[in-house]
């Protein structure tokens, strides 16, 4: 399908909420301009555009796209293990489709891609659904309620500043009994890199600061899910681990994927010996029998539902048949008559 602009920017700091009516017309969630105590502002989200943008555009986009098919697939599994036919998908933050391109017409009907880099858009994958296209961001969804029939996102949700209103808005625009499969990075991503880092600043230069962006902790996300509304969760971890010659590679293959550091609080340019001395640091720490070196990216997958009064609910307290006294009872009886067989 072609690109829809919707000319919608998240708002600086300070802008009116009078000035954001527009964005109430499709939600009722909460404006973008009525910050929750919660909101943390990690995440410069122009630059995260910015480089997005950067990455599309490059001649070999594919070269890096590597990460992003392989979750991509692990997701679209995760749709076609739920036999039924969606009518209306929404991927957020689509990148270049990564997830649209393994689903088939018998699975999903029409579906919808939102990201926030238009390159992105530009250089979608072939696919066989028909989608459309549209620019906005992911943190600030243009949809009505009671929309979609499956939301799906992957490595996405680690860039947003508030994660908690993302989720919310997903359950928002999902029908009810409608699901909602994403993937984002967990805790332990790039761990190797974090620390070789870590090492060799405060070596060199007596302190540090943060490269690699903060992620969220895998008990965190469940309830995350559980207080956007969502039922029947489903919260695992996976990790993917992927060998480079050296450091300087892996980080030329994060800025190629889009996904170098947009922290606000990140520091500029580290000094040529200190990245040498991380790089060592790396080998020495970290290093495969065939001189490679491992890089760790932790994966949350995570499944939730909206809430339809034909799916089956907890038995009322009260109703059980069977006491906790009587179970143990019953293991007795059984185990003897296993001897007595």
């Amino acid at each position: 399908g072609g690109l829809w602009v919707l000319r919608m920017r998240s708002p600086a700091a300070g802008v009116p909420v009078k000035n954001l009516c527009l964005r109430e017309l499709a939600s009722g969630v909460s404006s973008p301009g009525s910050t929750s105590p919660r909101a943390l502002n990690i995440f410069d989200r122009d630059l995260k555009r910015k480089q997005k943008n950067w990455a599309a555009r490059q001649p070999e986009a594919m070269k890096f796209d590597y990460l992003k098919e392989e979750v991509g697939s692990r997701i679209a599994d995760r749709v076609y293990d739920i036999a039924r036919n969606f009518s209306l998908a929404l991927d957020v933050g689509c990148g270049r489709g990564y997830i649209a391109q393994h689903l088939n017409k018998e699975t999903v009907g029409k579906f919808f891609q939102v990201d926030i880099a238009e390159n992105a858009l530009k250089n979608v994958l072939e696919m066989e659904i028909p989608t459309v296209s549209i620019l906005a961001d992911e943190e600030f969804l243009p949809f009505r309620e009671n929309t979609f029939d499956l939301v799906v996102s992957s490595l996405s949700l680690h860039w947003v500043n508030d994660l908690p209103r993302a989720l919310e808005q997903i359950h928002y625009v999902l029908k009810p009994d409608g699901v909602f499969i994403g993937a984002m990075f967990g805790g332990d991503t790039l761990y190797e890199l974090r620390c070789s880092l870590q090492l060799a600043e405060t070596e060199r230069e007596g302190g540090f600061s943060p490269h690699v962006s903060p992620f969220t902790a895998v008990n965190d996300l469940g309830h995350l899910l559980g207080r956007a509304g969502f039922n029947t969760l489903t919260v695992d971890t996976d990790e993917i681990q992927v060998n480079y010659p050296g450091m300087f590679e892996l980080m030329e293959d994060l800025q190629g994927m889009g996904e170098s550091n947009c922290a606000w609080n990140r520091k500029g340019l580290l000094h040529r010996d200190t990245m040498l001395a991380a790089a060592a640091v790396y080998g020495e720490m970290y290093k495969n029998e065939d001189g490679s070196v491992p890089a760790t990216y932790q994966v949350y997958y995570m499944i939730g539902w909206k809430y339809h009064d034909s799916q089956a609910r907890p038995a009322e307290r009260g109703s059980a048949t069977v006491s906790f006294g009587e179970l143990g009872k019953i293991n007795n009886l059984m185990s003897q008559g296993k001897k007595s067989q």
